[in-house]
C-alpha cells in the first residue's frame, strides 16, 4: 500500500476511534475531559511526520507537502463520515448534551441568562451533524497542510 494512502487511512481511523472513545466514555459531557478531544491535533502531526519521514528519501519539498496534504484529504473523508455516524446514529443527543454543558459552564463563569441565550443562539448554526463533520474535515486538511509545510523542510530528499 502506498505510504500516502496508508497514512491517510491510519489518520482517519485513529481520529474516528478517538472520537468514539470520547463518546463511549462520556468524556464529552465533562468540562475538563472534553478538552481531551483536542489530542487529535498532536495525533495528526505525529502520524504525518511519521509518514513524511518514510517518503523523505524519494521526495523533494513540494512532493512531501503534497504527500501530507493527500493523506490529510483522505483522512478528512473518513473523519467526515465517522462524525456524521457519531452525531446522527450512535450519539443522536450529542449536541443537546453539549448545549447543556455549555450553559452550565457559562453560568459558572457568571454570565447572565441573556448572555447565555445569546451565546447559544450564535453557536447554533455550527451545532448540527453536517456543520460539525465539515469543521472536522476542514480542520484536518488545514492542520495537514501546515504540518506538511513545516515538516517537509526537515524531512525531504536533500
Amino acid at each position: 500500500m502506498p505510504p500516502t494512502l496508508r497514512a491517510g487511512l491510519i489518520l482517519g481511523l485513529a481520529v474516528a476511534a478517538w472520537t468514539f472513545v470520547m463518546g463511549f466514555t462520556g468524556w464529552y459531557r465533562d468540562p475538563w475531559l472534553l478538552r481531551l478531544f483536542w489530542l487529535v491535533i498532536p495525533l495528526q502531526i505525529g502520524i504525518l511526520v511519521w509518514a513524511l519521514r518514510g517518503t523523505a528519501p524519494v521526495a523533494g519539498y513540494g512532493r512531501q507537502v503534497w504527500n501530507g496534504v493527500s493523506s490529510s484529504l483522505l483522512a478528512s473523508m473518513i473523519i467526515f463520515g465517522a462524525s456524521l455516524l457519531f452525531t446522527t446514529v450512535v450519539f443522536p443527543h450529542y449536541f443537546q448534551d453539549l448545549e447543556v454543558l455549555g450553559r452550565q459552564m457559562m453560568a459558572q463563569q457568571g454570565l447572565s441568562a441573556q448572555q447565555i441565550e445569546t451565546a447559544v443562539r450564535l453557536q447554533a448554526p455550527m451545532q448540527t451533524p453536517r456543520a460539525s463533520a465539515m469543521a472536522g474535515a476542514i480542520g484536518t486538511v488545514v492542520t495537514g497542510f501546515f504540518t506538511s509545510i513545516v515538516a517537509a523542510v526537515w524531512l525531504r530528499k536533500k
